[in-house]
C-alpha cells in the first residue's frame, strides 16, 4: 500500500514539476501563486532546486524596474516569497501605494486579498522599516473591520492570519488548514492538490512511526526525568527539520534535545 502511494507521488511530482516549468516560462504571476501555494501545502521540499531557481529568476527583475509593476496582492506576495528565501528585497516598492499625505491609500481597504498580502509581507519587517510597520497597523485595523463580510474562504483566511501569521505558523502544522482553503479556490490546480493530501498522508504515517519508535524507547521508564519533554523536543525538530525524508535527524536529534535539557 505505502510502495504504491509512494509511486503515486513520484507520478505527481513529475507533472507538477513540469507545470512549475510551464509557469516559470510565461507568467510570473501564475508562477508566484504556484510556487506560493507549493510552499503552504508542504510539499515544497520536493522541489527545492526548481523553486530557488524561479526565485533567483523573480529577483532579477527588481534590478530593470519591472519590479515595481503590479497590483497590491502580486507585490506584496512577490516580496514575501523573496524575503522567506533570503533576499533582500526593498521594502520601498510599497511606496507606489501611498498618496500625497504619506498614508496608505484608502482604496485599498476594498482590496481584500491585496490587504491580506501586505499584511503577510509586513510580517517580514526588519528593524527600522517604518512602512512595513505602518503596513501592518493600516492592514490590521481594516481586516478586523471587514472580516465578517467577507466570504467563507476569504474570512477563514484573514482570521487565521490575525491569530497566526504564514511567518509565525508551524508548516507541518499549517498543512491541514490550508489544504481545506486551498481545495475550495475556484483556481487551485488538481495535480498539486493531489499531491499535497497524498504526501500529508504520508508523512503523517511518518510521524506514527516516530512515534511508535520512540514508545519502544520507553524513556518514560528508562529516563524518566526526560518524560514530559519528548513531545517537545519533536515539535522543536519538526520545525527545523522540515523536510520529512530527514526523519532519521527529527529523531537523533528530538532524543538528545529531550536529554540534554534535563
Amino acid at each position: 500500500m505505502r510502495a504504491c502511494k509512494e509511486e503515486q507521488v513520484e507520478d505527481l511530482k513529475t507533472e507538477v514539476r513540469r507545470k512549475l516549468m510551464v509557469v516559470t516560462a510565461s507568467s510570473p504571476s501564475q508562477l508566484l501563486n504556484f510556487i506560493d501555494a507549493v510552499q503552504r501545502l508542504g510539499v515544497a521540499y520536493h522541489f527545492e532546486g526548481e523553486i530557488k531557481e524561479a526565485l533567483q529568476q523573480i529577483y532579477g527583475t527588481f534590478h530593470d524596474g519591472s519590479a515595481m509593476d503590479g497590483d497590491l496582492y502580486n507585490i506584496a506576495l512577490r516580496f514575501r516569497l523573496l524575503r522567506q528565501q533570503g533576499y533582500n528585497i526593498s521594502c520601498e516598492i510599497f511606496d507606489k501605494f501611498k498618496d500625497e499625505k504619506g498614508g496608505f491609500k484608502e482604496t485599498l481597504i476594498l482590496d481584500v486579498q491585496g490587504m491580506l498580502g501586505l499584511y503577510e509581507a509586513s510580517q517580514f519587517r526588519v528593524h527600522g522599516e517604518d512602512i512595513l510597520e505602518e503596513a501592518l497597523a493600516f492592514t490590521t485595523t481594516h481586516l478586523k473591520a471587514t472580516v465578517e463580510s467577507l466570504r467563507y474562504t476569504l474570512t477563514e483566511q484573514v482570521s487565521h492570519a490575525m491569530k497566526r501569521p504564514i511567518r509565525k505558523g508551524l508548516e507541518r502544522l499549517e498543512v491541514r488548514w490550508y489544504l481545506s482553503i486551498y481545495q475550495d479556490e475556484a483556481s487551485h490546480d488538481e495535480t498539486l492538490l493531489k499531491l499535497a493530501k497524498l504526501d500529508f498522508n504520508l508523512v503523517q504515517s511518518l510521524h506514527k512511526e516516530e512515534r511508535a519508535i520512540f514508545q519502544e524507547l520507553d524513556f518514560a521508564t528508562k529516563l524518566p526525568f526526560a518524560r514530559d519533554r519528548l513531545m517537545i523536543s519533536m515539535m522543536h525538530m519538526v520545525r527545523y527539520y522540515r523536510s520529512p525524508s530527514r526523519i532519521h535527524e527529527t529523531l537523533l536529534y528530538g532524543t538528545l534535545g529531550c536529554v540534554q535539557r534535563n
